[in-house]
Protein backbone atom coordinates (compact mmCIF):
# COMPACT_ATOMS: atom_id res chain seq x y z
CA UNK A 1 0.00 0.00 0.00
CA UNK A 2 2.98 2.14 0.66
CA UNK A 3 4.60 1.92 -2.26
CA UNK A 4 1.18 2.19 -4.41
CA UNK A 5 0.77 5.31 -2.15
CA UNK A 6 4.21 6.80 -3.52
CA UNK A 7 3.29 5.92 -6.46
CA UNK A 8 0.10 7.36 -6.50
CA UNK A 9 2.13 10.55 -5.08
CA UNK A 10 4.83 10.29 -7.54
CA UNK A 11 2.06 10.43 -10.65
CA UNK A 12 0.75 13.23 -8.94
CA UNK A 13 3.62 15.29 -8.74
CA UNK A 14 4.36 14.52 -12.36
CA UNK A 15 1.27 15.55 -13.31
CA UNK A 16 1.87 18.61 -11.59
CA UNK A 17 4.97 19.17 -12.97
CA UNK A 18 3.69 18.64 -16.58
CA UNK A 19 1.13 21.15 -15.86
CA UNK A 20 2.95 23.65 -14.86
CA UNK A 21 5.79 23.30 -17.85
CA UNK A 22 2.63 23.59 -20.11
CA UNK A 23 1.82 26.61 -17.92
CA UNK A 24 4.91 27.96 -18.11
CA UNK A 25 5.18 27.05 -22.11
CA UNK A 26 1.88 28.77 -23.02
CA UNK A 27 3.56 31.88 -21.15
CA UNK A 28 6.56 31.90 -22.82
CA UNK A 29 4.62 31.47 -26.36
CA UNK A 30 2.41 34.44 -25.55
CA UNK A 31 5.47 36.74 -24.36
CA UNK A 32 7.17 35.83 -27.39
CA UNK A 33 4.19 36.48 -29.59
CA UNK A 34 3.92 39.90 -28.05
CA UNK A 35 7.63 40.54 -28.33
CA UNK A 36 7.37 39.41 -32.12
CA UNK A 37 4.29 41.65 -32.38
CA UNK A 38 6.20 44.56 -30.81
CA UNK A 39 8.81 43.85 -32.75
CA UNK A 40 6.64 44.25 -36.05
CA UNK A 41 4.88 47.17 -34.81
CA UNK A 42 8.83 48.31 -34.37
CA UNK A 43 9.67 47.36 -37.74
CA UNK A 44 6.59 49.17 -39.15
CA UNK A 45 6.85 52.29 -37.20
CA UNK A 46 10.64 52.00 -38.25
CA UNK A 47 9.24 52.08 -42.11
CA UNK A 48 6.80 54.33 -41.89
CA UNK A 49 9.54 56.78 -39.90
CA UNK A 50 11.66 56.16 -43.51
CA UNK A 51 9.06 56.96 -45.77
CA UNK A 52 8.44 59.78 -44.01
CA UNK A 53 10.10 62.19 -46.69
CA UNK A 54 9.87 64.34 -47.18
CA UNK A 55 9.30 67.39 -44.80
CA UNK A 56 7.18 69.38 -47.56
CA UNK A 57 6.21 69.14 -51.13
CA UNK A 58 4.29 70.30 -54.20
CA UNK A 59 4.08 70.49 -57.74
CA UNK A 60 2.34 72.52 -60.33
CA UNK A 61 2.07 73.31 -64.21
CA UNK A 62 1.53 76.48 -65.01
CA UNK A 63 -0.43 76.81 -68.63
CA UNK A 64 -1.12 80.05 -68.75
CA UNK A 65 1.21 82.16 -67.07
CA UNK A 66 0.21 85.37 -68.02
CA UNK A 67 -3.06 85.05 -66.15
CA UNK A 68 -3.37 85.39 -62.39
CA UNK A 69 -4.87 83.17 -60.39
CA UNK A 70 -5.01 78.49 -59.97
CA UNK A 71 -3.45 77.02 -62.54
CA UNK A 72 -4.76 73.26 -63.64
CA UNK A 73 -6.12 71.39 -60.58
CA UNK A 74 -5.56 68.37 -62.18
CA UNK A 75 -1.66 68.64 -62.48
CA UNK A 76 -1.18 70.24 -58.84
CA UNK A 77 -0.73 68.73 -55.54
CA UNK A 78 1.62 68.96 -52.53
CA UNK A 79 1.70 68.52 -48.75
CA UNK A 80 -0.95 71.62 -48.06
CA UNK A 81 -4.02 70.80 -46.50
CA UNK A 82 -6.57 70.29 -49.23
CA UNK A 83 -8.59 73.14 -48.94
CA UNK A 84 -5.56 75.37 -50.35
CA UNK A 85 -4.25 75.84 -53.97
CA UNK A 86 -1.22 76.81 -56.15
CA UNK A 87 -1.79 80.20 -57.09
CA UNK A 88 0.61 82.09 -60.10
CA UNK A 89 1.15 85.90 -60.50
CA UNK A 90 3.04 87.20 -63.58
CA UNK A 91 5.58 89.56 -63.39
CA UNK A 92 8.12 91.03 -65.82
CA UNK A 93 8.17 89.27 -69.56
CA UNK A 94 8.79 85.60 -68.69
CA UNK A 95 8.90 85.98 -64.90
CA UNK A 96 6.14 83.96 -62.89
CA UNK A 97 5.78 83.73 -59.14
CA UNK A 98 4.64 80.63 -57.70
CA UNK A 99 3.00 80.50 -54.57
CA UNK A 100 2.71 76.61 -52.66
CA UNK A 101 0.11 77.04 -49.88
CA UNK A 102 1.01 76.25 -46.40
CA UNK A 103 4.33 74.79 -47.18
CA UNK A 104 7.12 77.66 -45.81
CA UNK A 105 9.92 75.69 -45.35
CA UNK A 106 13.83 76.00 -45.49
CA UNK A 107 16.31 74.69 -48.01
CA UNK A 108 14.69 72.38 -50.46
CA UNK A 109 15.05 71.96 -53.90
CA UNK A 110 13.18 73.09 -56.98
CA UNK A 111 13.31 71.98 -60.40
CA UNK A 112 11.72 73.59 -63.69
CA UNK A 113 10.75 72.03 -67.06
CA UNK A 114 9.33 74.52 -70.07
CA UNK A 115 6.46 73.02 -71.54
CA UNK A 116 6.47 74.84 -75.29
CA UNK A 117 6.48 73.68 -78.81
CA UNK A 118 9.25 76.12 -79.72
CA UNK A 119 12.81 76.13 -78.34
CA UNK A 120 12.30 77.20 -74.68
CA UNK A 121 13.97 76.72 -71.46
CA UNK A 122 13.08 77.53 -67.91
CA UNK A 123 15.04 78.28 -64.96
CA UNK A 124 14.33 78.94 -60.94
CA UNK A 125 14.86 82.42 -59.99
CA UNK A 126 14.88 82.22 -56.84
CA UNK A 127 12.52 80.82 -53.95
CA UNK A 128 11.74 81.62 -50.21
CA UNK A 129 8.89 81.09 -47.38
CA UNK A 130 6.64 84.16 -47.63
CA UNK A 131 4.71 84.15 -44.00
CA UNK A 132 3.11 80.17 -44.27
CA UNK A 133 3.34 79.92 -47.95
CA UNK A 134 6.73 79.14 -50.11
CA UNK A 135 7.07 80.72 -53.24
CA UNK A 136 9.03 80.36 -56.29
CA UNK A 137 10.22 82.46 -59.08
CA UNK A 138 10.36 80.97 -62.72
CA UNK A 139 11.55 82.87 -65.12
CA UNK A 140 11.71 81.21 -68.86
CA UNK A 141 13.89 82.11 -72.06
CA UNK A 142 13.91 82.22 -75.96
CA UNK A 143 17.13 80.02 -77.38
CA UNK A 144 19.64 82.88 -77.09
CA UNK A 145 18.04 84.25 -74.00
CA UNK A 146 15.51 86.64 -74.53
CA UNK A 147 12.94 86.31 -71.77
CA UNK A 148 9.18 84.89 -72.89
CA UNK A 149 6.42 83.80 -71.36
CA UNK A 150 6.06 79.99 -71.42
CA UNK A 151 4.00 77.32 -69.47
CA UNK A 152 5.93 75.03 -67.83
CA UNK A 153 5.94 72.32 -64.55
CA UNK A 154 7.40 73.24 -61.31
CA UNK A 155 8.32 71.56 -58.43
CA UNK A 156 9.36 72.34 -54.69
CA UNK A 157 10.30 69.90 -52.18
CA UNK A 158 12.79 69.55 -48.82
CA UNK A 159 13.75 66.85 -46.84
CA UNK A 160 15.25 66.34 -43.75
CA UNK A 161 14.18 62.60 -42.60
CA UNK A 162 16.18 59.05 -43.15
CA UNK A 163 17.57 56.40 -43.59
CA UNK A 164 15.54 55.06 -46.49
CA UNK A 165 14.81 50.93 -46.34
CA UNK A 166 17.17 49.40 -48.45
CA UNK A 167 17.43 49.37 -52.14
CA UNK A 168 15.83 53.01 -52.46
CA UNK A 169 17.93 55.83 -52.69
CA UNK A 170 17.31 59.55 -52.86
CA UNK A 171 19.49 62.78 -52.42
CA UNK A 172 19.28 66.31 -53.59
CA UNK A 173 21.63 69.78 -53.62
CA UNK A 174 21.51 73.48 -54.02
CA UNK A 175 24.78 74.91 -54.90
CA UNK A 176 25.41 78.36 -55.25
CA UNK A 177 28.82 79.70 -56.29
CA UNK A 178 29.05 82.26 -53.80
CA UNK A 179 27.62 80.62 -50.76
CA UNK A 180 28.63 76.64 -52.12
CA UNK A 181 25.81 74.15 -50.94
CA UNK A 182 23.00 76.12 -49.68
CA UNK A 183 20.89 72.58 -49.43
CA UNK A 184 21.77 69.23 -48.95
CA UNK A 185 20.15 66.22 -48.44
CA UNK A 186 21.56 62.56 -48.83
CA UNK A 187 19.00 59.30 -47.81
CA UNK A 188 21.78 56.74 -45.96
CA UNK A 189 23.04 60.56 -43.79
CA UNK A 190 25.90 61.02 -46.10
CA UNK A 191 27.37 64.00 -46.87
CA UNK A 192 27.02 65.23 -50.56
CA UNK A 193 30.31 67.36 -52.01
CA UNK A 194 30.30 69.92 -54.92
CA UNK A 195 33.66 70.31 -56.19
CA UNK A 196 34.52 73.16 -59.18
CA UNK A 197 36.06 71.76 -62.35
CA UNK A 198 36.27 74.48 -63.89
CA UNK A 199 34.19 77.55 -65.66
CA UNK A 200 30.79 76.44 -64.86
CA UNK A 201 31.47 72.78 -64.60
CA UNK A 202 31.27 70.94 -61.06
CA UNK A 203 31.48 67.52 -60.11
CA UNK A 204 28.98 65.97 -57.64
CA UNK A 205 29.53 63.60 -54.95
CA UNK A 206 26.70 61.82 -53.52
CA UNK A 207 28.46 58.66 -51.11
CA UNK A 208 26.29 56.29 -49.91
CA UNK A 209 23.87 56.45 -52.83
CA UNK A 210 25.51 53.76 -55.04
CA UNK A 211 24.72 50.42 -56.82
CA UNK A 212 26.27 47.88 -58.58
CA UNK A 213 24.78 48.63 -61.92
CA UNK A 214 23.50 52.13 -63.53
CA UNK A 215 20.25 52.75 -61.45
CA UNK A 216 18.29 55.55 -60.98
CA UNK A 217 17.38 59.26 -62.58
CA UNK A 218 18.44 62.54 -62.07
CA UNK A 219 17.32 66.13 -62.35
CA UNK A 220 19.05 69.15 -62.78
CA UNK A 221 17.90 73.00 -62.80
CA UNK A 222 19.60 76.26 -63.30
CA UNK A 223 18.95 78.96 -60.84
CA UNK A 224 19.96 82.51 -61.15
CA UNK A 225 18.02 86.02 -60.19
CA UNK A 226 20.04 87.96 -62.77
CA UNK A 227 20.60 86.59 -66.31
CA UNK A 228 19.57 83.40 -68.73
CA UNK A 229 21.03 80.25 -67.07
CA UNK A 230 20.74 76.65 -68.36
CA UNK A 231 22.55 73.48 -66.45
CA UNK A 232 22.53 70.07 -68.14
CA UNK A 233 24.10 66.90 -66.57
CA UNK A 234 27.80 66.13 -68.36
CA UNK A 235 28.72 63.27 -66.49
CA UNK A 236 27.33 60.60 -64.60
CA UNK A 237 29.10 57.60 -62.99
CA UNK A 238 28.18 55.56 -60.32
CA UNK A 239 29.50 52.34 -58.39
CA UNK A 240 28.26 50.59 -54.63
CA UNK A 241 30.05 53.51 -53.01
CA UNK A 242 27.57 56.29 -54.40
CA UNK A 243 26.87 58.56 -57.50
CA UNK A 244 29.32 60.65 -58.77
CA UNK A 245 27.88 63.60 -61.36
CA UNK A 246 28.96 66.37 -63.50
CA UNK A 247 27.40 69.53 -63.89
CA UNK A 248 27.95 72.10 -66.76
CA UNK A 249 26.05 75.63 -66.71
CA UNK A 250 26.02 77.84 -69.48
CA UNK A 251 24.28 81.57 -70.57
CA UNK A 252 21.54 81.94 -73.06
CA UNK A 253 24.48 81.56 -75.65
CA UNK A 254 26.85 78.56 -75.40
CA UNK A 255 29.36 80.69 -72.87
CA UNK A 256 30.17 78.51 -69.79
CA UNK A 257 28.52 80.22 -67.05
CA UNK A 258 29.24 80.58 -62.83
CA UNK A 259 26.02 80.12 -61.98
CA UNK A 260 23.67 78.18 -58.68
CA UNK A 261 22.17 75.23 -59.57
CA UNK A 262 19.91 72.37 -58.12
CA UNK A 263 20.57 68.33 -58.74
CA UNK A 264 18.12 65.31 -57.62
CA UNK A 265 18.87 62.04 -58.00
CA UNK A 266 16.06 59.03 -57.25
CA UNK A 267 16.54 55.05 -57.24
CA UNK A 268 12.81 53.54 -55.99
CA UNK A 269 11.60 57.04 -55.19
CA UNK A 270 9.50 59.96 -56.61
CA UNK A 271 11.48 62.81 -57.69
CA UNK A 272 9.89 64.83 -54.91
CA UNK A 273 11.28 62.36 -52.20
CA UNK A 274 8.30 60.35 -51.65
CA UNK A 275 7.08 56.81 -52.20
CA UNK A 276 3.43 57.17 -53.80
CA UNK A 277 2.40 54.12 -55.66
CA UNK A 278 2.19 55.27 -58.86
CA UNK A 279 5.79 57.01 -60.44
CA UNK A 280 7.99 56.10 -62.90
CA UNK A 281 11.69 57.14 -64.72
CA UNK A 282 13.18 56.30 -67.79
CA UNK A 283 16.95 57.40 -69.35
CA UNK A 284 16.86 58.22 -72.84
CA UNK A 285 20.36 56.56 -73.55
CA UNK A 286 19.74 55.21 -77.68
CA UNK A 287 17.69 58.53 -78.73
CA UNK A 288 19.10 58.22 -82.39
CA UNK A 289 17.41 54.50 -83.04
CA UNK A 290 13.99 53.83 -84.23
CA UNK A 291 12.23 52.20 -81.42
CA UNK A 292 10.17 51.85 -79.55
CA UNK A 293 12.48 50.57 -77.00
CA UNK A 294 13.23 49.90 -73.39
CA UNK A 295 15.97 51.74 -71.77
CA UNK A 296 18.60 49.26 -69.83
CA UNK A 297 20.19 48.41 -67.53
CA UNK A 298 16.45 48.03 -66.20
CA UNK A 299 17.09 49.56 -63.83
CA UNK A 300 17.34 53.20 -65.19
CA UNK A 301 13.63 52.11 -66.66
CA UNK A 302 11.66 51.75 -63.08
CA UNK A 303 7.72 51.65 -63.11
CA UNK A 304 6.08 51.61 -59.50
CA UNK A 305 3.66 48.99 -61.32
CA UNK A 306 6.21 46.75 -62.99
CA UNK A 307 5.02 48.81 -66.39
CA UNK A 308 7.46 48.27 -69.28
CA UNK A 309 8.43 52.39 -70.08
CA UNK A 310 9.36 52.57 -73.66
CA UNK A 311 10.60 55.14 -75.50
CA UNK A 312 10.41 55.73 -79.45
CA UNK A 313 12.46 58.35 -81.81
CA UNK A 314 9.89 60.91 -83.28
CA UNK A 315 12.01 63.24 -85.46
CA UNK A 316 15.28 64.95 -84.96
CA UNK A 317 15.87 66.02 -81.24
CA UNK A 318 12.16 64.22 -81.04
CA UNK A 319 11.56 61.59 -78.52
CA UNK A 320 8.05 59.94 -77.83
CA UNK A 321 7.71 58.59 -74.21
CA UNK A 322 5.10 56.00 -72.92
CA UNK A 323 4.65 55.26 -69.05
CA UNK A 324 2.09 52.40 -68.59
CA UNK A 325 0.00 51.70 -65.76
CA UNK A 326 0.68 54.61 -63.61
CA UNK A 327 -1.44 57.53 -65.34
CA UNK A 328 -3.26 59.16 -62.60
CA UNK A 329 -3.78 62.65 -62.05
CA UNK A 330 -2.68 64.69 -60.53
CA UNK A 331 0.57 64.16 -62.02
CA UNK A 332 4.02 66.06 -63.37
CA UNK A 333 6.50 65.07 -65.35
CA UNK A 334 10.66 66.94 -65.94
CA UNK A 335 12.84 66.74 -68.06
CA UNK A 336 16.52 66.78 -68.00
CA UNK A 337 19.11 66.87 -70.74
CA UNK A 338 22.52 65.02 -70.57
CA UNK A 339 25.43 65.68 -72.90
CA UNK A 340 23.73 68.34 -75.15
CA UNK A 341 25.96 71.25 -74.57
CA UNK A 342 24.88 74.52 -74.09
CA UNK A 343 21.60 73.35 -75.17
CA UNK A 344 18.41 71.88 -73.56
CA UNK A 345 15.26 69.76 -73.33
CA UNK A 346 11.79 70.73 -72.58
CA UNK A 347 8.23 68.81 -73.33
CA UNK A 348 6.33 69.87 -76.36
CA UNK A 349 2.97 70.29 -75.22
CA UNK A 350 1.17 68.70 -72.08
CA UNK A 351 1.62 64.91 -71.42
CA UNK A 352 -1.84 62.97 -72.10
CA UNK A 353 -3.06 60.87 -68.73
CA UNK A 354 -5.60 58.26 -70.76
CA UNK A 355 -7.91 57.02 -67.67
CA UNK A 356 -9.40 53.87 -68.70
CA UNK A 357 -5.74 52.68 -69.44
CA UNK A 358 -3.58 54.67 -67.03
CA UNK A 359 -0.86 55.08 -69.29
CA UNK A 360 0.62 58.85 -69.70
CA UNK A 361 2.10 59.70 -73.04
CA UNK A 362 4.60 62.22 -73.27
CA UNK A 363 4.12 63.35 -77.05
CA UNK A 364 7.43 64.75 -77.17
CA UNK A 365 10.43 65.54 -74.93
CA UNK A 366 12.33 67.94 -77.28
CA UNK A 367 16.12 68.61 -77.26
CA UNK A 368 17.85 71.70 -79.09
CA UNK A 369 20.79 73.28 -79.34
CA UNK A 370 22.13 76.57 -78.10
CA UNK A 371 21.03 78.35 -81.51
CA UNK A 372 17.36 76.64 -80.80
CA UNK A 373 17.86 73.79 -83.54
CA UNK A 374 16.48 70.65 -82.68
CA UNK A 375 19.14 67.80 -81.91
CA UNK A 376 19.38 64.46 -80.88
CA UNK A 377 20.53 64.21 -77.20
CA UNK A 378 19.94 61.88 -74.28
CA UNK A 379 18.24 62.94 -71.30
CA UNK A 380 16.24 61.96 -68.31
CA UNK A 381 12.70 61.69 -67.99
CA UNK A 382 10.96 61.36 -64.80
CA UNK A 383 7.06 61.54 -63.91
CA UNK A 384 4.78 60.79 -60.44
CA UNK A 385 1.51 61.40 -59.57
CA UNK A 386 0.53 62.24 -56.16
CA UNK A 387 -1.40 59.02 -55.53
Amino acid sequence: MREQGQHDIGLERGTLYMTASRSVTRRLAAVTSVIAMAAGLAAAAAESAQAAVPDQWGFAYVGKPTVPGIPDLTHQAGSWPAAFKVHTTPGAVGRVFVTFPRIASKGGVVHVTAVNAGPVWCQAEKWAPSGLNEVVVVRCHKAGGAPVFSPFTVLYTTSTKGPFPAGRAYGYVHFEPAGGIVASFNSVGAVNTVTPSGVGVWVVRMPGLGSSTPAGNVQVTAVNPSGPAKCEIAGWSGNAGGQKFAVACFNGGATPLKTGWTLSYQRGRSIFGGQPKLFAYTYNNKPSIPGPYAPGPPPVNFNSLAGVNTIQRAGTGLSLVQFPRVGVLPNTVLVSPFKVGPGFCNLLTLWATSPASAQVTVRDVACYNAAGAQTTSQSFITYTSSH
